[in-house]
């Protein structure tokens, strides 16, 4: 079965790094755009970046941009996402997002949570 774990998830005061990480097994992780979202208390999901397949071009949510940083190793089969300057409003479950025109897969999540 097609499986996306995130990893990486915890508990940093304001102004620190964190740096997330997602897994791909079972399926050809290269031929995947992959996303990663993000849910906060209360709030609907939204979407934090986005990677092309072969890691040449990347998209930001306005609230990140410049302080969050989205990459890839397909041979690793994992896609990264490093957090720097993290803010409060931050604070979410975190979400791993693989798709391809005939498929898409959500990972499991991982807490971020940002508080002194």
């Amino acid at each position: 079965q097609v499986q996306l774990v995130e990893s990486g998830g915890g508990l940093v005061q304001p102004g620190g790094s964190l740096g997330l990480s997602c897994a791909a097994s079972r399926f050809t992780f290269s031929t995947y755009i992959m996303h990663w979202y993000r849910q906060a208390p209360g709030k609907e999901r939204e979407l934090v970046a986005t990677i092309s397949r072969t890691g040449g071009s990347t998209n930001y949510a306005d609230s990140v941009k410049g302080r969050f940083t989205i990459s890839r190793d397909n041979a690793k089969n994992t896609v990264y996402l490093q957090m720097n300057s993290l803010k409060p409003e931050d604070t979410a479950v975190y979400y791993c997002k693989a798709v391809a025109s005939w498929a898409t897969y959500w990972g499991q999540g991982t807490q971020v949570t940002v508080s002194s």
